[in-house]
């Protein structure tokens, strides 16, 4: 079984589509065993609470830099002997040394068809608003493994779609999200999971 850390910043959307997936069995080879957030106020922590997950706060001001607060999140997550790392709108950048201890062990989701609209700046209702100002007629959602460029890891799936005359940089996030990311997102979590739980077996 492969332990899953979900990295989170907001609402948990996406942690909620991963908690519902393991509770229906679309993920059975990896469970969440902790939620990190580095917003106190993150409604995705009151998600993990109800949901009997552990959860940690970790923030860069209580920490005192990006360095610290990355040294404890991998402290924390050695402790609770993590596999995978989930970032579910996880509002900060990680560093190659994070990225580089954990290769090909952390997955990310990406709320454009990758490589259209990403990498810096990229994130929230920037990602449409941008696909509608260049008049696209299908976008979707990226999941992709994490290295130091941001979005520019490994792509593990994709899903298209399609683009409304009448769309909003809001309307199409709500589309994005419920035909694209809550279905991919639990689908590679378990893909990745999988690979990680076989390799951890034959050692």
């Amino acid at each position: 079984m492969t332990n899953i850390a979900v990295l989170v910043s907001g609402g948990g959307t996406n942690l909620q589509a991963l908690i519902d997936a393991e509770k229906s069995g679309i993920i059975k080879s990896g469970k969440i065993k902790l939620v990190v957030s580095n917003k106190a106020d993150a409604y995705a922590l009151k998600r993990a609470d109800d949901n009997g997950i552990d959860s940690v706060v970790i923030t860069r001001k209580a920490c005192g830099s990006q360095e610290a607060m990355e040294q404890k999140i991998m402290e924390t997550l050695e402790k609770n002997n993590i596999d995978l790392i989930v970032l579910a709108g996880f509002m900060s950048i990680l560093t190659e040394k994070f990225t580089g201890k954990y290769d090909h062990r952390i997955i990310n989701i990406h709320p454009s068809l990758i490589p259209s609209f990403c990498g810096a700046g990229f994130y929230g209702l920037r990602v449409h608003e941008a696909a509608l100002e260049k008049g696209v007629k299908v976008t979707g959602a990226t999941v992709h493994f994490v290295n130091e460029i941001p979005d520019g890891g490994e792509i593990i799936m994709q899903k298209a779609v399609s683009v409304a005359d009448d769309d909003t940089p809001e309307t199409l996030q709500k589309k994005v999200m419920e035909q694209a990311e809550w279905i991919i997102l639990p689908l590679a979590v378990e893909k990745v999971s999988k690979q990680i739980s076989e390799r951890k077996d034959v050692k």
